[in-house]
């Protein structure tokens, strides 16, 4: 996902999404391993595999097996939109794309209606918060019509958000100090809404008197669990017990678990801290791995939780996965320890075939890692109540990727290994709190930031977003895999053993290297099916829907990096269509696609459309002096000045029916 706004509107997106990238291991990185053993492959698959096949099929058969696979039938059934750049999205034909929330949008009965100009953090307290990241669906009564919207709020940008804050220096964008009402507001606008809709004649409609509707936001209080529990690490001055925090900051994406619970992962917490930690601090090698403090928010100026020399521990507080009981609109939401502390991209899960749950996690940043968890006790389907501390308990894992197309995870557990009280891990809760350096130590492959990592229950398969990472040197790769300053990404398919989700091992694929196919150097891997609207770059989100169909969501495309706006792409994972993808949905210039999600009944698809217009002066046709305009005559709704707002839109067939059936 984006780093937050850092107020020197860095003008390259892919500057943006790199990260700090702080990881400072000789492990080997993933692109290396790739291009070693893709090197190794295609001389077996071009040489000893195509004489292999001339010795035994005819000329004509190979031929008329390429028309086969050129006009072989794609697991979705769509007309596929083109792609391109203005101010609006797009949706496939035969479907309808509208607005369900946006920031700001009253969410409780007695809650104001939005007014940009006259905000507060006790209205925003009330209202949908701002950039809307992962979105997820609880059903009430088992219902794909009627149930919990769930949806992460991961940073602000003020720019965006705060009208006469912007001015132009000479020719230079600036944006005004904050002062404390500003970072309120900004505060209550993070963390995550929980809002009850359903769905009536074929539309959408918001509850808003819904009795478990709730806003969770940076100063919700919550509940440290698991064991870094009241470590002397997470003690502070206002918490001396190390098991309260209030709280939750960059929330990226996230996931339901099979009980019914929200997650919400903690990704970017970085930018939050300010102030000054002595060099020889205790934290001090700890936060340096995490690049804390970084001070893109001036939340430490008003308060001193955020300056690390005020409150040395409090960064140690942030970095988790949270849980929340929905059920219970009153339930302290609880930081799982366990899970570990990183830039958490999401926490999806499945329950494995022995009924322990395995979740997914991926630590977004240049050169790290991907994890997972898999709980110690058993999902039980009939007793809810049994299942809410599942997350305390269990065994994290890092992997470790090989060249012959095989992986491992490695236990992250204390006292095996290098994971001892001689390197710094006197008890699990220093693994958990330091779980970058745990995998550093282990070995672990660096990846190109690893975001959402989605299970298939379907076909028994894991895929891995990798979003980008241009730092990768040209020595980590060669001919065979020309992807130095790796700006696209690429999607990796992993089979655990015995499609056993539990399993310590397994084997990985390359789905796909992304990017434009018709420019050879970029080396991009989609089949040729794939039209010149149907490749993408930058994979972030992804869905998995209950057919067992891949859809891909995006954070990157731009007029600079691609011409063509982020989206949300099918992409074909079996038979011969495999590695086909097709436009489903744009997004307007500066946004990024977030989610998505598909109800049970997968007759609606809801996307998140994260920060539109921001960067969007890179395209010709912005055709605005400042970040506000009158947006009346392009969008329903908009008043002069009003800001252009993210949200959360639904999409449904004409008609009704499943998505792209």
């Amino acid at each position: 996902m984006n780093q937050p706004h850092d107020q020197k509107f860095r003008t390259s997106m892919l500057e943006e999404n790199d990260g700090p990238g702080h990881n400072p291991t000789d492990n080997r990185t993933m692109g290396d391993i790739i291009a070693r053993r893709f090197s190794r492959r295609s001389f077996l698959q071009g040489s000893l595999a195509v004489s292999a096949i001339a010795a035994t099929v005819s000329p004509i058969a190979i031929l008329l097996a390429d028309d086969a696979r050129a006009a072989s039938a794609s697991a979705f059934s769509f007309d596929e939109i083109e792609a391109g750049i203005d101010d609006k999205h797009h949706v496939a034909a035969g479907y309808d794309a509208e607005v369900l929330l946006r920031w700001g949008d009253p969410i409780f009965a007695d809650a104001p209606e939005f007014d940009p100009t006259n905000q507060s953090a006790e209205a925003q307290g009330k209202q949908f918060g701002y950039n809307n990241d992962y979105v997820g669906y609880v059903e009430l009564e088992g219902s794909s019509e009627h149930g919990l919207l769930v949806v992460n709020h991961e940073y602000t940008n003020e720019h965006l958000m705060f009208p006469g804050i912007v001015k132009i220096v000479e020719g230079k964008i600036e944006v005004a100090p904050a002062d404390q009402k500003r970072v309120d507001i900004e505060m209550a606008a993070h963390g995550g809404s929980i809002v009850e809709i359903r769905k009536e004649a074929g539309k959408w409609q918001v509850v808003r008197d819904g009795k478990l509707n709730r806003r969770i936001t940076s100063t919700t209080e919550m509940q440290l669990t698991g064991p870094a529990a009241g470590h002397d690490r997470l003690k502070t001055n206002a918490d001396a017990t190390g098991t309260k925090v209030f709280g939750t900051l960059n929330n990226c994406a996230g996931g339901v678990t099979p009980w019914g619970t929200y997650i919400m992962a903690e990704e970017n917490f970085h930018g939050y801290f300010g102030g000054e930690l002595a060099a020889d601090h205790p934290e001090a090698a700890n936060y340096k791995r995490l690049g804390v403090p970084e001070g893109t928010y001036e939340w430490f100026k008003f308060y001193d939780r955020f300056d690390v020399s005020k409150e040395p521990n409090e960064p140690n507080r942030f970095g988790w996965v949270v849980e929340v009981d929905v059920n219970d609109p009153n339930s302290m939401p609880k930081k799982r320890t366990a899970l570990g502390r990183f830039k958490h991209e999401g926490a999806e899960s499945i329950v494995a075939a022995d009924g322990r749950v395995v979740f997914y996690l991926g630590d977004d940043e240049r050169f790290d890692y991907v994890y997972k968890f898999v709980t110690s006790g058993k999902f039980n389907p009939n007793d809810r109540a049994a299942n809410l501390d599942l997350l305390d308990e269990g065994t994290l894992y890092v992997a470790k990727f090989a060249e012959d197309g095989s992986f491992a995870w490695l236990p992250l557990v204390q006292g095996e290994g290098p994971l001892t009280a001689d390197n710094g891990f006197v008890s699990q809760a220093d693994v958990v709190i330091e779980t970058r350096r745990a995998g550093d130590l282990l070995g672990a492959t660096k990846m190109d930031r690893p975001e959402d990592i989605q299970p298939n229950a379907v076909n028994g398969k894991v895929y891995v977003m990798l979003t980008n990472n241009t730092k990768r040197k040209a020595d980590q790769v060669d001919a065979a895999n020309p992807r130095a300053e790796n700006a696209f990404g690429h999607i990796i398919e992993l089979i655990e053993d015995g499609s056993d989700f539990t399993a310590t091992k397994g084997k990985w694929e390359v789905l796909l290297k992304c990017g434009d196919p018709s420019v050879a150097e970029v080396g991009a891997s989609f089949s040729t099916s794939t039209t010149q609207n149907g490749w993408f770059g930058m994979p972030d989100n992804c869905a998995v829907d209950s057919a067992g169909r891949l859809w891909v969501s995006t954070d990157g495309n731009s007029p600079k990096a691609t011409g063509r706006t982020d989206g949300l792409w099918a992409v074909d994972t079996e038979g011969e269509a495999r590695a086909t993808s097709k436009l489903f949905f744009r997004v307007p210039v500066g946004a990024e696609m977030c989610g998505p999600l598909f109800t049970p009944d997968d007759q609606t698809a809801f996307v998140a459309v994260q920060h539109p217009a921001d960067g969007g002066e890179d395209w010709e046709g912005f055709g605005r002096p400042s970040y506000y305009e009158d947006l009346s005559t392009r969008w329903p709704d908009f008043k002069p000045n009003m800001p252009v707002r993210p949200a959360v839109v639904a999409i449904t067939k004409q008609g009704g029916g499943k998505i792209a059936v």
